[in-house]
């Protein structure tokens, strides 16, 4: 086994029930195991996964048995079997594509953006994520950085794209320019969307067209996790608002729904005990923070709205910086999470 599918192989682990719930959804989690009635994800309780444990070796999550059959194996037999794949380039392609990992390309493949059609399609999104690169030394990194942003984005989150493709109404043919690529992820950990946010030639600002954001995919209930839900979580609308929180409070789950219309219809994970809001300053967001709240009071959870000095939190984190935000997002954390705002 190569070095680089020992790797994907740790990840898929790492991510099991993501895996799980994606490739399996007729099972259900119990305890420590996904439990489902086979392979071919009819319902029942005789294949089971482990989702805890090491990430190699005996008792390794992601392993798992058909107590029926006495078969076994691990997460990519399910992906195979799942899918139909039969190629093995093939199948880690579909892994990576799942864990949101770069693809493999050729040199001159992300010359263009999502060259294939069609073009708005969670697939067509995975593409262009896929052809993607790290933050590291990109413009990406250097817009974030002018917007007071300085703590490190997982690349599973966010990306850059030297020559995304941009076309303005009006425009007969679109023009590659650098782009910041935001994952839209499901409940199941799958990427369903991208967002794109179209940058300065210097990487100092937004471009100077009409329509400088954009998404693609499939958004609705799904949202750009910024970092993981535990018990709490953090939504609220723009990437730079969320990351603006994050850069106060590193600790605090952060997801960002893209818009104050996708804000009311984020669906919100199990077993989350504590959702707070970060609004922005105008009716609309308002309006969304209504509906989240009612459905999240439905749900027996505990609501809390966080209202920004200015007109939104990246504003707030510009004007005043990281610890005046620290300082103001904590007259307003429940104390069960007073600590995350440490640092």
């Amino acid at each position: 086994m190569s070095l680089e599918t020992e790797d994907l192989l740790r990840d898929l682990s790492q991510n099991a029930e993501s895996v799980c719930r994606h490739y399996l959804p007729a099972g259900r989690r119990e305890g420590s195991y996904w439990m489902v009635g086979d392979l071919q994800n009819n319902p029942g309780r005789s294949l089971f996964v482990r989702l805890t444990g090491p990430t190699s070796g005996p008792g390794a999550r992601g392993k798992w048995t058909d107590s029926a059959t006495s078969e076994f194996g691990d997460l990519l037999d399910i992906i195979r079997e799942r899918t139909g794949i039969t190629r093995f380039p093939d199948l880690l392609a579909e892994a990576r594509m799942h864990l949101g990992r770069p693809q493999r390309v050729l040199p001159d493949a992300n010359s263009q953006c999502s060259r294939k059609p069609p073009s708005g399609t969670p697939e067509a999104a995975s593409r262009l994520f896929a052809a993607s690169v790290s933050l590291t030394g990109s413009l990406a990194e250097t817009y974030l950085r002018s917007r007071g942003i300085t703590q490190t984005v997982p690349s599973g989150t966010l990306r850059f794209h030297p020559k995304c493709w941009h076309r303005d109404e009006g425009q007969t043919k679109p023009v590659p320019r650098p782009a910041l690529i935001a994952a839209v992820i499901d409940g199941a950990g799958a990427l369903q969307g991208v967002h794109r946010t179209w940058l300065a030639p210097d990487g100092k600002d937004k471009a100077a067209v009409d329509t400088p954001r954009r998404a693609m995919g499939h958004l609705l209930g799904n949202a750009v996790r910024i970092a993981p839900a535990d018990q709490s979580l953090v939504l609220g609308e723009g990437i730079e608002t969320m990351l603006s929180v994050r850069e106060a409070a590193p600790s605090l789950p952060v997801w960002a729904a893209l818009s104050s219309g996708h804000l009311g219809a984020v669906l919100l994970p199990v077993g989350l005990q504590r959702l707070y809001i970060a609004i922005d300053r105008d009716p609309a967001g308002q309006r969304a923070a209504e509906r989240l709240t009612a459905r999240a009071a439905e749900a027996g959870i505990s609501v809390r709205v966080l209202e920004p000095r200015l007109g939104d939190f990246n504003d707030d984190l510009r004007a005043h910086g990281a610890e005046a935000l620290r300082q103001h997002l904590a007259q307003q954390i429940d104390p069960k999470d007073q600590h995350r705002l440490t640092i």
